[in-house]
């Protein structure tokens, strides 16, 4: 955490903010509203927890005009807490020069092409071919393969492994573990034993992008694995070959995202979502957690697929019911049927 103290009146006038308040109350770190202490800085976004503000210890709350007057000490108001919020505690976040230069452990290929401004770790390993940008920082343990290019102002934490023909754009970072340009999962059958289709693309990452710990994203098949610009990936998701997400979109922890399959711009997926290859979800579509997308998806909105849990009596009997709703339905006149769903 920053020991630096910022008042109420210079993150006001800093972020755009309106002041409630005492202009001289200073914060030196953030935390939740439960939890902050008299020198720090908390938000409310969900009304759910606006309680809180009756008990908070916060020195500086930001909120929103609608619960302005249920601060108790200062306030800062936004249009958008959760916004505001992120850029102000950015002040508190802790941030930890890479000095440029090469470690004398990495392993560079000759032909590699190192930015003297790149900073380049322990155990680092670059292949043939490969290049790292301006002030890049490429952390322990990690490892460049062939032909793969780091743009500048790009940061690979530690452990991130690009395999093969991985082109990053500006200001990407990537989590531990994530491994991006692994061999797609292509086969063919031929006298019932497999044989893999290789891999001759590559992954595209657009500019500010960032890739969560343990994510994979496979190399295309012909055509690259794209990611757009602005794309942000939680932990753990999984990523097929000649996939396309557009620009802006988020996932969250454990999406699967089938071979081929087009994401739009503006999307959301929730947790272990689901997508199956070779179908395409439009623009602006939020898919809450634990849904599958068997099918396109052309309609903006929020869709859904999972069932809510249960107690596993009740649920055992939904299921037995699930079985019997095919042979319900043929039994149901067609006519009746055309007039329940008018």
């Amino acid at each position: 955490m920053s020991t630096s103290p910022h008042t109420a009146g210079d993150l006001a006038e800093r972020f755009g903010l309106t002041l409630h308040g005492d202009a001289k109350v200073a914060v030196t770190g953030a935390a939740t509203l439960a939890a902050a202490q008299p020198g720090q800085l908390a938000f409310l976004a969900n009304p759910r927890y606006a309680e809180l503000l009756a008990t908070t210890q916060a020195s500086i709350v930001i909120v929103s005009p609608d619960h302005v007057e249920g601060v108790r000490g200062t306030a800062l108001v936004a249009k958008d807490p959760h916004v505001a919020f992120a850029k102000v505690s950015e002040l508190f976040e802790s941030k930890f020069e890479r000095p440029a230069g090469i470690h004398p452990t990495a392993v560079i290929h000759p032909s590699a092409q190192i930015a003297a401004s790149a900073s380049i770790g322990p155990h680092v390993c670059v292949g043939e071919g490969s290049s790292i940008g301006e002030r890049s920082v490429i952390g322990p343990g990690s490892v460049i393969g062939e032909h793969c290019i780091v743009g500048d102002d790009c940061e690979l934490v530690a452990r991130v492994t690009l395999v093969l023909r991985v082109r990053l754009g500006r200001n990407v970072r990537i989590h531990p573990g994530a491994v991006l340009g692994a061999q797609g999962f292509g086969m063919a059958m031929e006298h019932c034993r497999w044989l893999n289709v290789p891999q001759l693309g590559g992954v595209v990452v657009g500019d500010d992008c960032e890739i969560g710990a343990n994510t994979t994203i496979d190399r295309g098949a012909l055509e690259d694995t794209v990611l757009e610009e602005d794309v942000r990936l939680d932990n753990q998701i999984q990523i097929a070959h000649n996939v396309h997400v557009g620009a802006h979109t988020a996932m969250a922890a454990q999406v699967g995202i089938a071979g081929s399959a087009k994401i739009g711009r503006y999307c959301m997926l929730a947790g272990k979502v689901g997508v199956s290859g070779h179908l395409e979800i439009c623009d602006k579509v939020t898919i809450l957690a634990m849904s599958m997308v068997a099918g396109p998806v052309t309609e903006p909105g929020v869709y859904a697929s999972s069932l809510p849990i249960t107690d596993v009596r009740t649920w055992r009997k939904n299921a037995a019911r699930f079985r019997q709703l095919d042979a319900l339905a043929r039994r149901i006149p067609s006519a009746a049927r055309g007039d329940s769903e008018q």
